[in-house]
């Protein structure tokens, strides 16, 4: 018979809702165990078979742990605020409220049907005011820090009033904006308050700066550059171009030694480590200035190869770096405006990528070269970007294969600074064991002797240093959208002051009108009540602003990323009103023991959360300075796409096999629609969508036929399966097991529908072991080797796999196990009642049950987990091929001690040798 599914899992997981079964206990005398999932996004079209994998993968371990003595911490909740919610309900013409609400509530029913070991007592949305009440509180704590290079670390900004009070800017190594001019004790002291609270912006470790951002007109907000993929925004494929805009940002760049230090220190995977290693970039060299000839300025560049200073001919500006409007010369002015306003329409990903199509344009003017006072032509090239370094190269085209390319195309001289190395082809990018040549006191050095020799005599003459940079820019964080957390700021005399910590949280307020504005001008400017008074400490009508006790508040929200980048120590106080979170449960808990999730995230939510987790760590917040020990990150399960072909420029689909020479478009279809065949039903797809109302068709023997691809799921791509399908017709367990089956956790692995009916028949397998006519049936007689084998063995695999986050072969143990024990015709309790306790884990809902069944109360969540015993691991029999003059007659099995003389009697006296 096939067991009843249905009924169990219902039973079970209002069991587990009832009696909080998953509560994580504090305080407890066992060891802890935090295990973390990214918490989802709630958008509108609900999990896909893709989305539990990870889920799926931790809440085995959640399981495991919990029947291994600790005290397991396994929370969720929904990342609520943001672009993918914020669209959605843009979409579907509703205020995200309601969406998000709505989407929530299906998220939660399709989470509680998988059985998930949830503290769903923990849970929380990053929209609720009582959680962004605290990301406020953060980001107060950002504003009012700033970072303390001697001590290498932040500090109040109280602590740096108090140093300038003193000496003023003498003595103090802080981080900080270039511009930021140095002061006496008496100059700081005579600035006015305004004056002091502007001059404190040059080192809050947040604060207000006119930047360059990546601006999407459509989305009506300023994108991070991981949510711009080649030039277009990540989610909704929108368009993305350069702009000034005065923002928020945050001075990660005080972290970058840290944030690359600490890499070291966690079990993350190499590659996500790698990722996070480029994006922060840290490079050794030095700077160097060049004077402009006939002008009164100078030109900084940064160098990892000062050796190569004499190899110099022209100099490279990024279009948007400040010298480019007044260096360039009158007959060159139109041509330089013209490339800056095609430049400006690029994102710097796309000008770091596209490196096939050389583009620059001469300024007209020269720089001095700085060593042999040769005059260097200035140039403006696109793959120079303002924000990193200081938006200037010096260009060595003899070493460098993008200078060697500008300089080939312009026809800019080229001077080989190498000796005995050839560059007619190409320029000479390997250091090796290459020696100077054509560069005066840097002849006949190796490249690092040239390199340190070159940075002594620019430090000797004042025209350079030795310097490490970073690629990694500090983040832009405001966002002009309306579904964020308001920045708990207000404007007084245009100077930004903090609302205080006992009014928050600032609500986000009621507006009329949510939606973005392509001129950047944010939605919170619509709100009636958003001017904060200063003498009552609230919230008034924005008619009431007088700029005395009555001021503006700021209009802008935060990213998607901020309700993200604490939300882990959240989980372990979460019901706290008084403290973002106890310090005695963040001491308990202390790091994310695993944290499960997608790799896409490597340089946005993964590196802004670390950066908060140190600043945090420094101003005593938090006791860890790292927010999670080991990280996995999950594969995609694939889907199976169907792709229709449509006339370029008509409305005409063409068949699959019909296609060639014509120019056709691919087209996305519902898979439902196509059969196994690849044959669509193209009748029903005029009623699918409009875009199909009026199509035609070319069909091929009266068939219109599709081609297949695997690729990402997704619902754009109309190639989802539904978890919830999959319930319905195999079961909770059958899904969890099937998903693991697939492969490694760590892999992309096509989903296989047809696949599932294995796991499902493995599920009826066990449950019939406990069964005899369709009634439970149960042995206490003692259990034979044989069994005791199988059992342990699968004991002392599973184990291993499961610490070793080895699923898939957890899961295929699990099947030899069961068909061991099905031929050996096993209903022995011995046996049985550790197997289940083995199996639940992967498949809870029937374990439960039978666990039940066995006679026992109440959940085996708690259970012990089974040891296995090296005595039944052992080999009793050893199974040996018997030869006569080299060839095999036949096969004994024997006493794995035998002797080699009992195997030869053996041998000698079985029938089989006289025959």
């Amino acid at each position: 018979m096939a067991y009843p599914f249905r009924s169990i899992e219902k039973k079970w997981q209002s069991f587990w809702a009832k009696n909080h079964t998953f509560s994580a206990a504090f305080p407890s005398n066992k060891p802890k165990y935090y295990v973390l999932d990214m918490f989802p996004y709630p958008s509108g079209a609900g999990l896909h078979v893709g989305h539990p994998l990870g889920y799926i993968a931790s809440d085995v371990v959640s399981r495991y742990k919990r029947h291994k003595g600790f005290n397991v911490l396994h929370p969720q909740g929904y990342d609520s605020f943001g672009l993918p919610a914020e669209q959605y309900a843009i979409q579907t013409g509703q205020h995200p409220a309601q969406t998000t609400d709505t989407n929530i509530k299906r998220y939660r029913e399709q989470l509680d049907q998988l059985g998930f070991s949830f503290d769903w007592d923990r849970e929380f949305r990053t929209s609720e005011p009582d959680y962004y009440r605290w990301t406020q509180w953060i980001f107060s704590q950002l504003f009012a820090a700033w970072y303390d290079n001697t001590s290498d670390r932040a500090k109040p900004i109280s602590t740096l009033i108090d140093h300038l009070d003193k000496w003023g800017t003498d003595q103090l190594d802080a981080h900080c904006d270039e511009d930021t001019p140095l002061l006496t004790a008496s100059e700081w002291k005579a600035l006015t308050s305004d004056e002091q609270q502007t001059y404190l912006l040059h080192y809050r470790m947040t604060y207000l700066a006119e930047s360059e951002v990546n601006w999407c007109p459509q989305l009506g907000t300023v994108l991070a550059n991981d949510e711009v993929v080649n030039g277009v925004s990540e989610r909704g494929g929108f368009a993305v171009e350069r702009k000034k805009m005065t923002q928020w940002i945050m001075r990660i760049s005080c972290y970058a030694e840290r944030l690359l230090d600490g890499l070291n220190t966690i079990d993350w995977p190499e590659p996500l480590k790698e990722m996070q290693r480029n994006w922060i970039g840290r490079s050794v060299g030095a700077t160097v200035r060049f004077s402009v000839f006939q002008h009164d300025a100078e030109i900084e560049v940064f160098t990892t190869r000062p050796d190569t200073l004499y190899g110099v001919t022209f100099m490279t500006l990024a279009p948007e770096h400040p010298l480019v409007q007044n260096i360039t010369t009158d007959d060159q002015r139109v041509a330089v405006q013209d490339y800056v306003s095609q430049s400006a329409k690029r994102t710097e990903r796309d000008r770091m990528a596209d490196v096939k199509n050389i583009t620059g344009v001469f300024t007209g003017s020269y720089a001095i070269h700085p060593l042999s006072g040769a005059k260097v032509p200035i140039w403006i090239g696109d793959y120079v970007l303002a924000g990193y370094g200081t938006g200037a190269v010096m260009a060595v085209p003899c070493g460098d294969q993008r200078d060697y390319e500008f300089a080939t195309h312009f026809s800019i001289p080229i001077t080989n600074i190498f000796a005995d190395v050839e560059i007619e082809n190409a320029a000479h990018v390997e250091k090796g064991e290459t020696r100077i040549a054509n560069s005066d006191f840097l002849n006949g050095l190796t490249v690092a002797e040239a390199t340190q020799a070159a940075i002594e005599h620019l430090e000797k003459i004042d025209r350079g240093t030795a310097k490490i940079q970073y690629r990694l820019r500090d983040a832009v964080f405001s966002r002009q959208r309306y579904w964020g957390e308001p920045i708990p700021v207000y404007f007084k005399n245009g100077i930004p002051h903090l609302i205080s910590e006992h009014c928050l949280p600032l609500q986000l307020p009621a507006v009329e009108k949510y939606l973005p504005t392509e001129t950047g001008s944010p939605p919170l400017g619509n709100a009636i009540d958003w001017a904060w008074d200063e003498t009552n400490e609230t919230v008034v009508t924005i008619d009431k602003i007088n700029e005395k006790t009555i001021f503006p508040i700021e209009l802008n929200t935060m990213p998607g990323w901020a309700g993200s980048s604490w939300y882990f120590n959240r989980y372990v106080d979460a019901k706290n009103n008084k403290a973002f979170a106890d310090r005695d449960k963040l001491e308990y808990w202390g790091k994310v023991d695993l944290y499960v999730g997608g790799s896409e995230h490597a340089t946005g939510h993964l590196l802004y959360s670390r950066f908060w987790q140190k600043v945090l760590f420094d101003l005593g917040h938090v006791p860890v300075n790292e927010f999670a020990q080991k990280l996995v990150n999950q594969g995609m399960i694939l889907g199976e796409s169907a792709f229709i072909f449509r006339k370029s420029g008509t409305q005409t689909y063409v068949s699959a096999g019909l296609i060639n020479g014509i120019d056709v478009e691919p087209i996305h279809v519902d898979v439902t629609y196509v059969d196994a065949n690849n044959v669509v039903a193209h009748h029903e797809l005029k009623n699918w969508r409009p875009e199909f109302a009026d199509a035609k068709f070319d069909l091929e023997d009266g068939k219109l036929i599709a081609k297949r691809e695997v690729e990402k799921m997704s619902k754009s791509k109309y190639n989802v399966v539904n978890p919830d399908d999959i319930c319905d017709q195999y079961g909770a367990d059958t899904l969890r097991m099937y998903e693991l089956f697939l492969g490694p956790i760590e892999q992309a692995k096509p989903w296989n529908t047809a696949g599932i009916s294995g796991v499902y028949g493995f599920l009826n397998k066990f449950w019939r072991l406990f069964h005899e006519n369709e009634q439970f049936s149960i042995s206490d007689e003692p259990p034979s080797s044989g069994m005791l084998k199988s059992l342990h063995t699968t004991i002392e695999k599973v184990t291993h796999d499961i610490d070793q986050f080895s699923l898939n072969t957890a899961v295929s143990a699990f099947m030899i196990c069961v068909n061991e024990l099905t031929a050996a015709k096993c209903n022995h309790r011995a046996i049985l009642k550790p197997l289940t306790v083995l199996l639940a884990p992967f498949a809870p809902h029937i374990c439960e049950e039978l666990w039940e069944k066995l006679g026992h109360t109440p959940s085996l969540s708690n259970e012990p987990y089974p040891i296995a015993d090296p005595m039944h691991l052992k080999e009793t029999q050893i199974t040996y091929p018997i030869s006569f003059n080299g060839k095999m007659r036949f096969t004994l099995d024997l006493d794995a001690e035998a002797t080699k003389d009992e195997i030869e009697q053996a041998a000698l006296a079985d029938e089989r040798t006289a025959q």
